[in-house]
């Protein structure tokens, strides 16, 4: 089987993607694409009519999406049919990265995914946001070893929010997962 291979994002040890692996990925990225399209969540008027809060169509798929991973990785995981690989939580990269998310996100009213789900459909307004999406990460890569002293400022650590609570993983993510598919619900 062919392997590719590929660094990891910590600058650690490098890890070998097999073909069906790659191919299992992009599978799972064009059925993610097919249903966001599907769900109308690629379309600007969605898009925009959630940051105006006016459309919570965005915010409760959204909701049920993480309430459904949530209970399916940690019920996995207990089962010990999948583990988590974290990566530190570090407040200054994560304080940054949001910050250029939520700008370019407010200015396109596209994320990354959306984006090119948008450009699929023949949204060309979202070319803008993928054409900077491509040039923010040629930059960071470029910039990144001299960045990263910057962006360690407040590592805590591989924390989630489970361990933040300090209280037992599987019973906890059930029970937020159950709490964030009810919110969903109460929506508009």
């Amino acid at each position: 089987m062919y392997a590719m291979l590929y660094a990891s994002p910590n600058g650690g040890s490098r890890r070998s993607l097999t073909l069906s692996k790659a191919a299992l990925a992009a599978g799972c990225g064009l059925a993610f694409g097919f249903l966001l399209q599907k769900g109308g969540l690629a379309k600007y008027n969605v898009l925009i009519g959630q940051l105006l809060l006016q459309d919570f169509t965005v915010l409760k798929t959204m909701l049920t999406a993480i309430a459904t991973g949530m209970a399916g990785v940690f019920t996995l995981e207990r089962l010990g049919k999948a583990s988590l690989h974290l990566e530190p939580t570090r407040i200054g990269a994560q304080l940054i990265g949001g910050l250029i998310f939520g700008i370019g996100f407010g200015l396109l009213a596209y994320c990354p995914g959306t984006g090119a789900v948008a450009l699929g459909q023949a949204s060309w307004d979202a070319l803008f946001g993928i054409a900077g999406l491509i040039g923010g990460s040629y930059l960071y890569a470029q910039f990144s070893s001299r960045l990263d002293k910057h962006l360690r400022w407040g590592n805590l650590g591989k924390l989630t929010l489970l361990d933040f609570l300090g209280s037992p993983r599987w019973p906890t993510a059930l029970a937020v997962a159950a709490i964030l598919g009810y919110l969903a619900s109460l929506l508009p």
